[in-house]
């Protein structure tokens, strides 16, 4: 009778543990020595079925592979020889497996002997193969096990039904004496086969039987044969008549209370159904100290101990408590085990055997399944770019935190560096160096103009136009200042609206003398209405409202989204970029759309109105400057957008430096040369005689 269907019959008490214990502790037992690559053994029956299924279905949810499953007769007759090399055949094929150290086996003590018969005939060598047997195996249970060698078993785990030792139960064992104890026939069989002697028979005293002298002891037995401890189902027993007498004592102590004399009642008068009550109510320690009760399933779920099997080379075997399953501990531990008193077999003493289909994936690696193959048979592969594995057989990889970077094996990861351009290392201090270089250029530039401001040169070239452009280009040479250093919240804000606007009132200056220089060679001609464009007021309007657009565009930009700082992780691997978002970078790329439109219109006047008959006519300059200034506002962009960090800032530090430099060399430096170092030329008659020469 199942198990279920018992449950359902009113008057079925369990002693023992429900059996869906044994698999869950098998389950328990194989992930907790990460055996996953396993043997299955069952008798050739229906429960031996019954038991495959069960355990194969929660071997697939736990990501265990039965490496093979091997049948086993279950009859107690001795096999054909034909039958026999088979079964050899097959148990040799399985247990030669190297991969294979976990072999679960299901049945009855018959399956354990075909097994060992198979092992026997197949020349199985002692080897570190660990036996897991379920609690329906018992190596004591029979006496033809008596000259068989089991050392092959030696270390086995086996799920026995729980019981506990009784020194006063082994006390009664060593006392039974043939001439002491009412013999039966069983007892006269199992003593004559155990002993190799007969009982003396009254009856039959014939000479030629060995009787038993009476010295023999159950003790000197070996204990494949017979066990001086309680077993399992002993103890089970002794619990039943426990629970049994305690719920007749609490049924007779249930008679009414005004009776004076309580008399005892034959038990013939009592009927089943009256302890129903008392037992499913019964909750006491038996004299072991552990609770005896019963479920709402009528079980009393002791569970089941874990027992590490020593065997002898003389047959004689020690039973170690290991763990247990099915009861929780005072932890509220299900599954107990201790590893330390487990004895593995042979080498493996001191190291638990592996039972894998391939070597652990080790950290740094993870699982790539093989095709064709069950799904504990894998590759490792090394985990990809940014991505780590800190344990064993990683099924993915997984990343790093934001703020920390995989180490080149991919089993760590370190914190990264904030980085920025700073004042401390050459890149930042060559590029301050540089802004810091020409700013002072130009000061000593602009100082040479103002001393010479009345100088013919000075006031052929638009003097105030000229000092504009001087003060925007000082500005520029400052902007990179805003760049040097950890972005914070006013630098971030500043830093790219105050040199769209910088740079475009340089372009525009620039502009306006270049257009300047058109109105001026226009308004020699006769008749020519451009007179009235000529001075300050055209110059201005140019410089204005060609400012003006990008200032704006900044108002916007500042208004509806900002610049701001931001810790980059994800661009770099190794480093933490501390950037200013542009906020909005459709606005960033418009005002340096805009600012190179004006560079655009600048040079191709220019380059129009180089040859101009004019006095130091500055066309060809500028032409030259914004050809400078377009190629390397044309060359920042792509460069801009290929690097990354704090490179992609000195990328826009040297830009600005670059084209302001060529702003400041094509323009100024021809006049600074003649003011400084050729003073002779710098007289009204040569300008008069030069323009003559153009005429």
């Amino acid at each position: 009778m199942q198990r279920s269907n018992m449950v359902e019959t009113s008057s079925f008490y369990h002693t023992v543990s429900n059996e869906g214990h044994q698999y869950t502790g098998i389950i328990y037992l194989l992930k907790h020595f990460g055996w996953i690559w396993v043997g299955l053994l069952a008798g050739d029956d229906e429960s031996g079925e019954r038991f495959l299924k069960k355990l194969e279905s929660l071997f697939l949810q736990h990501k265990i592979c039965s490496a093979f499953v091997q049948r086993m007769p279950v009859d107690s007759r001795f096999p054909e020889l034909d039958e026999l090399n088979t079964i050899s055949a097959n148990t040799n094929e399985f247990y030669s497996d190297p991969k294979v150290n976990a072999l679960v086996v299901y049945g009855e003590t018959l399956t354990v002997m075909w097994l060992s018969t198979a092992l026997f005939f197949a020349g199985v060598n002692y080897t570190e193969k660990v036996w897991i047997m379920t609690g329906q195996i018992d190596f004591a249970s029979t006496v033809i096990s008596r000259d068989w060698k089991y050392e092959i078993f030696q270390g086995t785990l086996i799920f026995a039904i729980h019981s506990n030792e009784h020194e006063e139960f082994q006390i009664y064992l060593q006392n039974i004496k043939p001439a002491k104890t009412h013999l039966d026939d069983f007892f006269k069989e199992f003593w004559a086969q155990a002993f190799g002697c007969s009982v003396p028979d009254p009856k039959d005293l014939t000479e030629s039987h060995k009787f038993c002298s009476g010295t023999e002891s159950l003790r000197d037995l070996p204990g494949i044969l017979f066990e001086m401890v309680m077993t399992g189902h002993s103890y089970s027993i002794y619990n039943a008549v426990f629970a049994v007498a305690h719920a007749l004592h609490n049924l007779d102590l249930s008679r009414p209370k005004h009776k004076a004399v309580r008399m005892t009642r034959p038990l013939e008068e009592i009927n089943p159904w009256q302890l129903h009550h008392f037992l499913q109510t019964l909750s006491l320690n038996n004299t072991d100290g552990e609770t005896v009760s019963f479920n709402e399933n009528k079980e009393m779920g002791s569970g089941f101990d874990i027992i590490n099997l020593l065997i002898f080379s003389n047959n004689s075997f020690h039973k170690v408590k290991v763990g247990r399953i099915g009861t929780k501990d005072s932890q509220g531990k299900q599954f107990i085990i201790e590893d330390n008193k487990i004895k593995w077999h042979g080498s493996a003493n001191k190291v638990h055997p592996l039972s894998l289909c391939n070597p652990y994936c080790q950290p740094g690696y993870q699982k790539e399944k093989k095709e064709g193959e069950q799904f504990c048979c894998y590759d490792c592969v090394r985990c990809p770019e940014r991505k780590i594995s800190n344990e064993r057989d990683t099924e993915d990889c997984f990343k790093c935190p934001s703020d920390q970077y995989p180490n080149q094996e991919h089993d760590k990861c370190f914190p990264k560096m904030i980085v920025f351009l700073s004042y401390e290392e050459p890149l930042g201090i060559s590029l301050a160096a540089s802004a810091i270089f020409f700013f002072s250029v130009t000061v000593l530039v602009l100082k040479i103009f103002h001393l010479h401001k009345d100088s013919p040169i000075v006031k052929a070239n638009n003097r105030d136009l000229t000092y504009a452009l001087l003060i925007s280009l000082l500005l520029c040479f400052l902007s990179p200042f805003l760049f040097i250093g950890k972005p914070g919240m006013m630098t971030c804000f500043l830093r790219q609206p105050a040199f769209g606007v910088i740079f475009s009132l340089a372009v525009s200056c620039v502009l306006a003398k270049t257009i300047t220089v058109v109105v001026a060679f226009m308004a020699t001609k006769p008749g020519s209405g451009m007179r009235k464009w000529m001075g300050k007021r055209l110059t201005c309007l140019i410089v204005f409202s060609s400012s003006s657009i990008p200032v704006g565009m900044c108002a916007i930009w500042l208004t509806i989204s900002p610049p701001f700082p931001n810790l980059d992780m994800d661009t770099l691997t190794t480093e933490i970029v501390a950037e200013c978002k542009e906020g909005s970078v459709a606005m960033f790329y418009l005002v340096l759309g805009y600012m190179g439109l004006l560079s655009i219109i600048s040079f191709s006047v220019a380059f129009l109105a180089r040859k101009l008959p004019d006095s130091f006519n500055e066309a060809k300059f500028i032409t030259f400057s914004m050809l400078v200034f377009t190629s390397v506002w044309l060359s920042f962009v792509p460069t801009y957008l290929s690097t990354k960090g704090k490179y992609m800032v000195a990328v826009e530090i040297f830009s600005i430096l670059a084209s302001s430099a060529g702003l400041l060399g094509c323009i100024f430096f021809p006049k600074c040369f003649i003011i400084v170092l050729r003073p002779e030329l710098n007289n009204k008659e040569h300008l008069m005689r030069r323009k003559q020469m153009q005429k």
